[in-house]
């Protein structure tokens, strides 16, 4: 009878020592993936208690003096304005869509004084009126209250700035790039932009406006976690599995010889 090997140390031998170190790392990475699921979790866990705490809070009117404020502070929440809209630097967020059509949103600089404006994301409106000449038909003069929520500026995280032509007024943008969008405006802009929300009433003129969708759920977080600890303890048990039946395997042989 052949002298038995124990499972560890058979796992570390010249035979199986390689199988065994790439098994450990890949159970080490799924395992570091379900982690990280658990911490995505508790991301959004805690972003859905900023976002419950700001539905909460009662709507704020924008001033001027808000100018220098933090804007994450008042991300999400429901506010309101009062002034004149600049119709004459209209802009536009290219490439929207509203239930499967392609079009933009109007976006308006809204005066609340002589010096500081907020951009109002209007709502959305079909690319057949996109451009320049029937925007006349979305202006208004009278002085407008506008209720919505606050929205932070999308710039992007890496990669250089955008900065508009001084030569001439960028009337179409990819993003709500704020920090650009006012580097072209003779005036201050708030550093955050209002999403203009629906009329209480029924209202099927231009621009569209989307109800407020409120996502308060967990996502798949959990789940997609709970699968990578699965997989990572299959991989592991399994390969146990497999090197002690080729023991047991080879000891028969051994014998029956």
């Amino acid at each position: 009878m052949s002298k038995q090997t124990s499972l560890p140390r058979l796992l570390i031998s010249r035979r199986w020592f390689i199988p065994t170190l790439v098994v450990v790392l890949g159970v080490l990475v799924m395992a570091r993936l379900g982690l990280w699921q658990l911490d995505r979790l508790e991301e959004r866990q805690t972003a859905n208690e900023i976002l419950l705490i700001q539905l909460q809070q009662p709507p704020f009117e924008l001033t001027a003096a808000l100018l220098g404020s933090e804007p994450a502070v008042y991300k999400d929440r429901e506010a309101w304005a009062r002034g004149v809209y600049d119709n004459e630097r209209q802009m536009l967020l290219t490439v929207q869509t509203w239930q499967g059509q392609a079009g933009a949103h109007l976006l308006t600089p809204l005066m609340l004084d002589e010096n500081t404006a907020v951009l109002v994301n209007r709502g959305w409106i079909p690319n057949r009126l996109a451009n320049p000449q029937e925007w006349a038909a979305f202006a208004v003069t009278d002085t407008a209250v506008v209720t919505g929520t606050i929205q932070l500026s999308q710039e992007i995280s890496r990669g250089a700035a955008v900065t508009p032509d001084p030569t001439r007024f960028q009337a179409e943008w990819y993003r709500v790039d704020l920090p650009a969008v006012a580097a072209q405006l003779p005036y201050d802009l708030l550093p955050f932009y209002l999403a203009q929300m629906p009329a209480p009433e029924a209202d099927n003129s231009l621009p569209y406006r989307a109800e407020r969708v409120i996502d308060l759920s967990e996502g798949s977080h959990l789940g997609y976690a709970l699968q990578w600890f699965t997989f990572s303890l299959m991989l592991a048990v399994g390969y146990l599995f497999f090197v002690r039946r080729q023991k047991e395997s080879k000891i028969t042989q051994s014998d029956a010889d």
